[in-house]
């Protein structure tokens, strides 16, 4: 495969205002005489060395089968010029349409460009699409979204998720590296400099926005779905944290679009975990044969949305294989989903329940810490476990037994009354599978800031006791409830670590059989039976790296019995070195390692002791070359304020070039 494809390690492409961008080119080796459409993944995770091993086996897989696969640092990232200020700039926009067409118009390039990424590289691909650049035909977009605010690692429901904090700091980091002096020459450290003086942490911005607002909606392609002309291709996973937006893009987008959503985690379904995963690359070969090619794959004569229906299977932190089958839909929504509605009774879901009772819970801060991680990415310990534990801080409703097998796909919706005690308060609702046995699977949950029951672009505090008519839909999912389980509806009013709990310790009055829990049922179809069946993973052969040291992830919880304080910490060494602490990428002859700590705390009874911190480390070594970043970010709150603090240590050797400290109290506005 490799002997048909030329590789251009870096080449620069000149912006406008004088900046270059870096671009690995991966192109067949007669592309010169027979050019050949382009696909391009533009993301700020440095191509030269963090993300080598995973770019390589997909972009050289294109290139063997006649693309011009390109993959470029976005401004102020890797060994691009320039500085980055924040996710989805429009510099970052501007600057991706430039490069659409310098591609375009290279000799080795037929004038046809694809975009493709996954989550960064999701998100620009359709922000950029929106802006029409003329030479870009489709977009391939994985684990992304289209409203980045309703819907991305920082605001779920109006709900600050920790997410934001450890994200947001992750990002941080990642703008204090230093380009390599093997590719930028004596400027690297000019260029390292410029980074770090303009260094601004990306938590507190987010913070600071904490209702819909300009801010949020530059980026967002909900805003005006028609403005994408290019064709989608829009591709999730059940365990990741953006699953949402393919249905909904599915459902607004007016252009060709598909959509396909597997039992994965946050990765390339060719290397997924959950499984099954599939040939994906060949999979997205049909999609640009067809849209850069013109030859007909038959890729859009088959249903507009195919999904992995997920059985039952016993709550465990981590899966290698998801038990289900493929199913699918020829339009989204379809006219095959019915609503089925479940009114709530005492601890009880089910239809005709006449009597109104007044149910009041106040569940403790704790309830959550089987909750698994926002945003899981196939390792272990990531997803939730036996719900249980949480169930028990929680005002549970349970059906009776199925009596017959319950299908499910689209999104569950609670539509509740419901008072607080408090101005400010936030509701959790989890839908759950239990097993005769009691064991507690959680298939879907929503949050919802109660301060922002009316509209994500305002905030009203509550008037305490007073019965308000709230909305609450959950996530999509796609699951099949066996007969002789229950479904079970959990309410919360905090749900720790995923979201930072309210200002004061709310008591939720809920007032049953006025309030409705409507799940998306699907009949079993027989078409299921004949789709077309995925081709096997396959990829190019990667760049190995060699493991210098290994470091397993921990992962631990601790409660204080005397102050009934939980402790959640977590410890990851190698991020993208594949469970290596330290490693050496001999091609480029490079040693790399990275380690971070994430640690929650929380008092059972009190939400002002919420407390977050995140410490990372992170080194390049060539020879005599060394560089190091440490960055330390802790997260409290007051009633009124956020308390946010980043420190910031970058060293040459064993000289501190740089020392960043940030301070920052920033005003809640009723979250």
């Amino acid at each position: 495969m490799l002997e048909r494809i030329r590789e251009i390690e870096n080449i620069f492409i000149p912006m406008p205002d004088g900046i270059e961008i870096a671009a690995r080119l991966f192109i067949p080796s007669d592309a010169d005489s027979n050019p050949v459409p382009a696909i391009l993944e533009y993301i700020p995770y440095r191509k030269r060395d963090l993300m080598r091993a995973r770019d390589e086996p997909i972009h050289r897989y294109f290139a063997a089968h006649g693309y011009a696969s390109v993959r470029v640092d976005v401004r102020g990232s890797g060994d691009s010029g320039g500085v980055m200020d924040d996710e989805y700039s429009q510099q970052e926009m501007d600057d991706a349409v430039f490069v659409i067409d310098w591609i375009s118009r290279q000799p080795w390039c037929t004038g046809r460009v694809g975009m493709m990424g996954i989550s960064w590289g999701g998100f620009n691909a359709l922000q950029v699409a929106a802006l029409r650049p003329p030479t870009l035909k489709a977009v391939v977009t994985l684990c992304s979204t289209d409203d980045r605010y309703a819907d991305d690692a920082h605001y779920m429901g109006g709900c600050l998720l920790n997410e934001n904090m450890q994200w947001g700091s992750i990002l941080t980091m990642y703008s204090t590296y230093p380009p390599d002096p093997e590719i930028v020459g004596e400027r690297w450290r000019d260029m390292w400099l410029e980074r770090l003086d303009a260094l601004q942490p990306f938590p507190a911005r987010w913070m600071s926005h904490p209702w819909r607002n300009e801010f949020w909606k530059h980026g967002s392609v909900c805003e005006d779905y028609g403005a994408i002309q290019s064709p989608v291709y829009a591709i999730g996973g059940w365990a990741d944290g953006y699953s949402n937006a393919v249905p909904r893009l599915l459902a607004n987008l007016t252009c060709p679009r598909k959509g396909l959503v597997g039992p994965w985690a946050h990765n390339f379904p060719h290397d997924a975990r959950p499984g099954p995963s599939i040939g994906f690359l060949q999979e997205a070969l049909r999609w640009w044969d067809h849209w850069l090619k013109d030859v007909d794959t038959g890729v859009m004569d088959e249903p507009m949305y195919r999904v992995w229906l997920q059985n039952w299977v016993q709550p465990q932190p981590h899966y290698e294989h998801w038990p289900g089958r493929w199913v699918a839909e020829e339009k989204w929504p379809s006219a095959h989903i019915m609503p089925r509605r479940y009114q709530l009774g005492v601890g009880y879901l089910g239809n005709n329940v006449n009597v109104t009772r007044a149910l009041s819970f106040r569940s403790p801060q704790t309830t959550g810490l089987r909750s698994g991680e926002w945003c899981a990415f196939g390792v272990d310990g990531e997803m939730p476990p036996d719900q249980r534990p949480d169930d028990g801080g929680s005002l549970v409703f349970d059906s009776d037994p199925l009596e017959h097998g319950l299908e499910l796909l689209g999104a569950p919706v609670l539509e509740a009354e419901i008072s607080s005690d408090l101005p400010v308060a936030l509701l959790a609702a989890r839908l759950c599978d239990v097993a005769p046995d009691g064991s507690s699977l959680r298939v879907s949950y929503g949050l919802l800031n109660l301060a922002q029951r009316d509209s994500s672009e305002t905030a009203e505090p509550l008037e305490p006791d007073r019965p308000y008519r709230v909305r609450l839909q959950l996530n999509d999912l796609a699951h099949a409830f066996p007969v002789g389980h229950r479904i079970r509806l959990a309410l919360s009013s905090c749900y720790w670590p995923i979201a930072w709990p309210s200002p004061d310790w709310a008591t939720l009055t809920l007032h049953t059989n006025i309030t409705t829990l409507t799940l998306p049922e699907r009949r079993p179809r027989s078409e299921d039976a004949s789709l077309r069946e995925f081709e096997a993973p396959d990829a190019a052969p990667g760049t190995p790296h060699t493991k210098l040291r290994r470091a397993p992830m921990r992962r631990s919880l601790e409660i204080d019995l005397t102050t009934n304080e939980m402790v959640y910490t977590l410890h990851s060494d190698g991020g993208e070195l594949e469970g290596a602490a330290l490693a050496r990428i001999e091609d480029i002859d490079l040693e790399i390692g990275y380690s971070i700590t994430k640690r929650y705390r929380i008092l059972e009874d009190d939400p002002l002791s919420a407390q977050t911190e995140l410490i990372q480390h992170s080194r390049f070594k060539r020879g005599d070359w060394l560089v190091r970043v440490e960055c330390q970010s802790v997260l409290r709150s007051t009633h009124d304020a956020f308390q946010f603090a980043c420190h910031v240590r970058a060293y040459e050797g064993e000289d501190t070039v740089r020392r960043r400290d940030f301070i920052q109290t920033i005003p809640r506005k009723l979250v």
